[in-house]
């Protein structure tokens, strides 16, 4: 496999909002497709460094763009922002806004997509579903608390642990267990939409059900056997609602991964070989 030279840069760009935002760009010579990695709730980008270097030196993509939703490490509210941070904000605005920015990078280019747990929601959400050639979910589910396992601890994590320190502090530190500390107002409407059985589809501010519909864009769904988020109820709970887009779905077991991978494990650079080749092979038949 020929290896592509690389360029690395952390960059800042604006969502339609005026909100700033961070991102690493990685720039390569190949002439493959563009790449924008969309994190799980509460993780920080540089946790997706290592693929989107694979993607771009090993696979010869032109570009990869990771990026920090709002609230999630760097990309804090500056000192003049007034309007309170929101989840649903990730999708209507951070992952259209870091979108722009990589086409940037190859206007010509096809792009694709790669979204762990809730970067699979941007893509229905995001309304921009139809400028990706193909999307890879992983791990990729809606958060009600009764699909996942053991369902009581995350009930707690969520609702009584997490949103009485978000009413306390004004945030919900990363220390309770669910990643990095999280603005009190993303926290909460996450909890919200958690406890109920059809999540965010229930809302209806967030017109959900049709967003999800709209997309027809080919996805490939990665489920693990041993995630205790991503239970095969909670990824049905999500793909029903991609009524027009063409769905593969793989369940990969800890024994087919040599090792375990839980929730956020597949990105670790310790399943390049038996995780991420066959997923990027997918990615690459735009």
């Amino acid at each position: 496999m020929t290896r592509h030279q690389l360029e690395r840069l952390d960059i800042t760009f604006e969502a339609s909002d005026r909100f700033p935002l961070h991102g690493t760009l990685l720039r390569g010579t190949g002439d493959g497709p563009l790449a924008l990695i969309s994190s799980a709730a509460a993780v920080p980008r540089g946790f997706y460094a290592k693929f989107a270097e694979h993607l771009v030196a090993q696979h010869g993509f032109r570009a990869a763009l990771t990026y920090d939703y709002r609230g999630v490490a760097a990309s804090q509210a500056p000192t003049s922002w007034k309007r309170p941070l929101l989840m649903r904000d990730w999708a209507h605005f951070d992952m259209p806004a870091a979108l722009h920015r990589l086409e940037q990078e190859g206007p010509d280019h096809p792009v694709v997509g790669i979204g762990q747990s809730f970067g699979g929601q941007v893509l229905a959400l995001g309304g921009r579903s139809e400028r990706f050639s193909r999307y890879l979910m992983v791990a990729t589910m809606t958060g009600y608390w009764g699909n996942t396992k053991p369902r009581f601890r995350v009930f707690s994590q969520m609702n009584l642990v997490g949103v009485p320190l978000a009413a306390l502090l004004g945030k919900v530190p990363g220390q309770i267990g669910l990643g990095q500390t999280l603005p009190g107002s993303v926290f909460r409407e996450w909890a919200r939409w958690g406890r109920h059985p059809e999540y965010f589809f229930a809302d209806p501010t967030m017109d959900a059900a049709r967003r999800f519909s709209e997309v027809q864009t080919p996805i490939l769904a990665i489920g693990l056997t041993d995630d205790p988020w991503g239970t095969p109820k909670a990824q049905h709970a999500l793909l029903k609602y991609y009524t027009c887009a063409p769905t593969e779905i793989r369940w990969i077991s800890p024994i087919e991964a040599a090792g375990p991978v839980g929730h956020l494990g597949f990105f670790r650079s310790a399943f390049r070989d038996t995780l991420w080749e066959p997923a990027i092979e997918w990615i690459k038949r735009t």
